[in-house]
């Protein structure tokens, strides 16, 4: 997995759950390529753990996480990591640690990536009005650079309007 593009955090709003997602490449690197079965978030906080394992991906619409196949070309694509029915969750300013994992058909899982990512007092403010918290890797500084912004169903498929214009 390269590193996410974008890391995101979004609290509850109306019906919504709270979520993560991320935008990476997906890649194998042997010739026959890797299934990954199912992936997940797992987020420390303190000596908090909570698993986001309800997965799903995609560009233009969005689907419930059911196997992938990676090739050495890899597959880029926006993944949604949400809480499990009936678990809850609030985002808290402090330090955070995200792991994604993946999971093969024959059952082994994989840590895939971790970043330590933080949010300030504002930041989960924001959350809780219904904003959502974005992390834009930076390649020129080597780090993650966060901001809130207003969440809508374009802004999590990459089709913001007013960027693209």
């Amino acid at each position: 997995m390269t590193r996410p593009s974008i890391i995101c955090f979004l609290g509850q709003n109306g019906n919504d759950e709270p979520k993560i997602f991320i935008r990476t490449l997906l890649y194998a690197t042997a010739d026959q390529g890797q299934h990954i079965q199912n992936m997940f978030v797992k987020i420390h906080r303190a000596e908090t753990i909570q698993n986001f394992n309800v997965w799903a991906y995609g560009d233009n619409g969005i689907v419930r996480g059911s196997g992938l196949f990676a090739s050495k070309t890899g597959i880029s694509v926006y993944h949604h990591f949400l809480l499990p029915k009936n678990e809850q969750w609030n985002f808290v300013s402090g330090e955070y640690r995200l792991e994604v994992y993946a999971e093969t058909p024959n059952n082994k899982t994989e840590k895939l990536f971790e970043q330590k990512l933080s949010l300030t007092t504002d930041q989960t403010k924001d959350i809780e009005l219904g904003k959502a918290v974005y992390f834009d890797w930076a390649p020129n500084t080597g780090q993650y650079v966060s901001y809130s912004d207003i969440r809508t169903n374009e802004k999590w498929r990459g089709e913001d309007k007013k960027n693209t214009q």
